[in-house]
């Protein structure tokens, strides 16, 4: 290559790139030129703008604070005419108040003077009075205090005399509306009680399926019987019955237990002491399941809610005992229901009466050999299972053992004898039931000094009248000891008779 064209090729793009960095730079200037204009008559603009919106701010400050001055003299001419017009009222005021002054003084004035007359006239009364007190004395020979305590005597007297026969007849007018009140209610809740007029009756009979049966009851030796009767607590009569087996218990349910349980060996055939303890232990559970559940349907059919289990269970044993024949939980369940509707009669709390009736006779399921009478053990047991203060007086004073404190306890001892006295109730007749009576009454008279006995309370209570003349005060205690224990030889009867002895004295003298 020649150098010239080596030179070209040198030289030529060197001078394309100056060639174009100069025209840039040119460009470039250009530009930074008229940017500077632009950015100059922006700021011009800016200027003028900002003048404008001066001038535009001062003429707003300038209306507003006319505005503002405007409003305020507005609010101070309302201000003046408010002041002006309070003003007016106040002058009007002053001028009542002055006139009202002038009458007061003028009325105080008038009142001096009327009761400077007054106190004249008081004066020349007292003397008057005085002199005619001094005159009344003199005629009827009595001083003041004298004749002020006479007519208060007689005032007194007469009062209490219009009070008494208030009284009376108040009295009166009660009983009478009392009465029939009383047995509108009765009868009423007697037509809604429906009940059966049968009682369940709790048999200890057991059948046997032949007279080989009882061998093979008996067992080797006893073993067998021997076995039956100490795990039930039960006494096995095997005598000349065809065909049957008598068990005899005190206790209801140890009855029922060891009935089941020796109805069960007759039908499974196998009976050996093992099984025989087999059975009973099963008999047993099965037995307290269903006392439980007893206890438990007779709450739920009465819609008795919130009672422990303990308590459930106690009346669930009154499912196996009978009193008079007549069964003790079906008894109960019908005297809550009889109280709950004499309660609503009456208008005394439902809930309590209707509580308390069916825990009146818990005391007869109880396990215990106590000498006290069912309410009193009923009445403990209830205590102890957290019972309200008014359901243990009810169930100890539903056959008067103690006082009932409130009107649902009398409830639940008329509950008791409806129930108890209704047709069917009981196995013991008319006859029986007087005979009985009758009974009591013959041994108490014959001791010496007896006046008079009546049997009341179905014959749990007696109350005897003694010859104040014929039986001091110390031998009183004596002759009633006497007479209960004459009782307890001569009749039977169920829990225990309470002997009442009343002596008086009457002292009759006649003024002649």
């Amino acid at each position: 290559m020649e150098p010239i064209q080596l030179i070209l090729y040198i030289v030529l793009p060197v001078a394309g790139i100056v060639l174009g960095w100069t025209i840039r730079w040119v460009y470039a200037r250009f530009q930074l030129s008229a940017s500077e204009q632009k950015a100059e008559r922006v700021k011009q603009d800016a200027l003028k703008e900002a003048e404008a919106l001066k001038k535009e701010a001062q003429l707003q400050a300038k209306e507003q604070l006319i505005q503002d001055r405007n409003q305020q003299e507005r609010e101070n001419r309302e201000r003046r005419k408010e002041l002006q017009t309070y003003e007016n009222r106040v002058n009007k005021k002053e001028e009542l108040l002055e006139q009202r002054n002038q009458e007061l003084d003028k009325k105080e004035k008038d009142y001096a003077s009327r009761l400077s007359q007054m106190e004249k006239h008081e004066t020349m009364l007292n003397e008057r009075e005085e002199t005619l007190r001094t005159e009344l004395e003199r005629i009827s020979g009595l001083t003041q205090s004298e004749a002020k305590a006479l007519i208060i005597q007689s005032l007194e007297n007469d009062a209490r005399h219009d009070a008494q026969a208030l009284l009376n007849k108040i009295d009166q007018e009660a009983q009478l509306s009392a009465e029939k009140k009383a047995q509108e209610i009765l009868v009423t809740t007697i037509q809604r009680l429906a009940t059966e007029t049968t009682s369940e009756i709790t048999v200890a009979t057991v059948s046997l399926p032949s007279d080989e049966m009882k061998g093979r009851i008996i067992g080797r030796e006893g073993r067998n019987i021997r076995a039956l009767e100490t795990l039930t607590g039960v006494d096995i009569i095997i005598d000349d019955t065809p065909e049957a087996v008598v068990i005899s218990c005190f206790d209801p349910v140890r009855k029922e237990i060891a009935k089941v349980a020796l109805e069960r060996l007759i039908t499974d055939g196998r009976i050996h002491p093992a099984r025989i303890e087999e059975v009973v232990q099963k008999v047993t559970r099965e037995i307290q399941q269903k006392i439980y559940e007893e206890g438990e349907k007779v709450l739920f059919d009465l819609g008795i809610h919130n009672m422990s289990q303990d308590c459930v269970r106690a009346l669930g044993r009154l499912h196996y005992r009978t009193s008079y024949g007549q069964n003790v939980l079906i008894h109960s369940k019908e005297v809550a229901e009889l109280a709950s509707m004499i309660a609503a009669e009456v208008g005394a709390n439902r809930d309590l009466a209707k509580r308390a009736a069916l825990l009146h006779d818990i005391g007869k399921g109880a396990e215990t050999d106590s000498d006290q009478n069912h309410a009193e053990v009923g009445a403990e047991m209830v205590r102890k299972m957290g019972e309200d203060a008014r359901v243990v007086n009810a169930v100890a004073a539903h056959h008067n053992d103690c006082e009932p404190e409130t009107v649902e306890a009398v409830i639940v001892q008329i509950a008791d004898a409806i129930s108890a006295a209704r047709p069917g109730a009981r196995r013991e007749t008319v006859d029986n039931y007087v005979k009985r009576l009758e009974n009591l009454e013959e041994i108490a008279k014959k001791f010496t000094g007896v006046e008079q006995a009546y049997a009341i309370q179905a014959g749990r209570e007696l109350r005897i009248l003694v010859n104040n003349e014929k039986i001091p005060d110390d031998q009183v205690k004596d002759l009633a000891r006497n007479i209960a224990k004459q009782i307890e030889n001569d009749l039977r009867y169920p829990g225990r008779i309470k002997i009442t002895m009343i002596r008086e004295t009457r002292i009759i003298e006649y003024a002649r």
